[in-house]
């Protein structure tokens, strides 16, 4: 996929993905309230997840059909869906709201567990297509 169509591609996969992480956002705080980001913390878990699961699956089937929806998935899906700005904003409000433990700990958590759902996503796909 290349030139107009590989950008309408990443644009409509970033208008979805973008519009799912407002959707998971507004759940989690209904559910699960307002005192930690929850939202963002699951989108960019998942996201990372998929991100790895996508370039796995698509190195695996070189010349595939994955290849072709690269920018579509991995671009704009995933580039929309998962917010590392949000989170470094949450994360400045933690801060400003005087909790910083609760700064620290969703720093802390984050990263590693992004992460480790990426090498998950990764190895989920390689091992089942080796």
């Amino acid at each position: 996929m290349n030139g107009w169509r590989a950008y309408a591609a990443v644009g409509l996969g970033s208008a979805l993905g973008t519009t799912l992480r407002y959707l998971v956002s507004l759940a989690t705080h209904a559910t699960l309230g307002p005192a930690f980001p929850w939202g963002t913390l699951a989108v960019n878990l998942l996201g990372s997840w998929l991100i790895a699961a996508f370039a796995a699956y698509a190195a695996l089937r070189v010349g595939g059909r994955v290849a072709r929806w690269q920018p579509f998935l991995v671009a704009g899906f995933c580039g929309g869906f998962t917010t590392f700005s949000l989170f470094s904003l949450e994360t400045l409000f933690l801060l400003e709201l005087g909790r910083p433990g609760l700064a620290l700990l969703y720093v802390l958590l984050s990263v590693p567990l992004w992460l480790a759902a990426a090498w998950w996503g990764d190895r989920f796909v390689r091992a089942r297509h080796a």
